[in-house]
């Protein structure tokens, strides 16, 4: 069984960076591509991300469950977002040119396709890097990086433990869905959608509760060992940066100021191409 989400060491160059140059390299990521809406600076990014992703050798099957859920997600939100705004591209460029008439005040345009599919690329441009991240930083090297970067360390372990036990989280799913189907509840494909939603919490519950008991465990032990006595604490997995480190971070930095200049060249952060200026 594949583990969802977890660290695996894998000789690439990415895994030999620093948790904190991947976390600024991160940060910086995400903020362009959040205040950005030129589709050229998005493309890019898309293309770079997949890349990345593509370098760091993580499998399919690590994250395929969580690309799932997005893309639920995004179905849902692009679905709300034309119809509590529908002529939210109109207003943004400025022009209106229907392709057809949905119904009463609902019509599908032009704008409205544009700005959507900038959306979805928003999304897409931010995900295999957050993925990539998870996977190919170890949780205690991850806790040492927030540290570092200013996070109390408390928060910074917390998020650790939370990342070094989603496998465990996931064994136990399993090991309890497997429990419920030997006492008769169908949670295949042969019932429907309802049903399966249904069955699930009889999964959930006792998926809580044993969470809350290892969580029980570990804050005891951590409280019994004295954790959070002190403002300062070392870190056994911290560590230095490298030639490396310093290229990514000159490379995001100068990267994030070049999409903002890009961005911003026309004074404002939506890029209207050719055609759509002459609609």
């Amino acid at each position: 069984m594949a583990q969802l989400l977890s660290y695996a060491h894998k000789e690439t160059w990415i895994h030999r960076l620093c948790g904190s140059t991947k976390m600024i390299f991160f940060i910086l990521w995400s903020v362009a591509g959040m205040v950005t809406y030129d589709t050229r600076v998005l493309l890019f990014m898309l293309f770079f991300s997949i890349c990345i992703f593509r370098m760091s050798k993580t499998e399919y099957k690590q994250v395929a469950t969580v690309f799932r859920i997005i893309g639920l997600f995004l179905t849902i939100n692009v679905i709300a977002i034309f119809f509590f705004s529908p002529y939210e591209g109109v207003k943004i460029y400025g022009t209106r040119t229907e392709l057809v008439h949905l119904f009463g005040n609902y019509s599908f345009t032009v704008e409205q396709l544009f700005y959507e599919c900038n959306v979805v690329l928003k999304y897409f441009t931010v995900i295999p890097v957050a993925l990539m991240f998870i996977v190919t930083t170890n949780p205690s090297e991850f806790a040492a990086s927030l540290n570092k970067l200013g996070v109390k360390y408390s928060v910074g372990y917390a998020i650790a433990i939370a990342l070094r036990y989603i496998p465990d989280v996931q064994k136990d799913f399993q090991e309890i869905k497997r429990a419920q189907e030997a006492r008769g509840i169908d949670m295949s494909k042969n019932v429907n959608l309802g049903s399966r939603i249904k069955s699930m919490t009889a999964i959930l519950f006792p998926l809580i509760f044993s969470s809350l008991e290892r969580i029980d465990v570990i804050s005891n032990a951590m409280e019994l060992r004295g954790f959070g006595k002190n403002k300062k604490r070392t870190w056994y997995s911290e560590r230095a940066f490298q030639k490396s480190d310093y290229f990514a971070i000159a490379f995001i930095v100068i990267f994030t100021i070049l999409s903002m200049i890009i961005t911003f060249s026309d004074g404002s952060r939506f890029w209207v191409p050719d055609p759509m200026n002459k609609l």
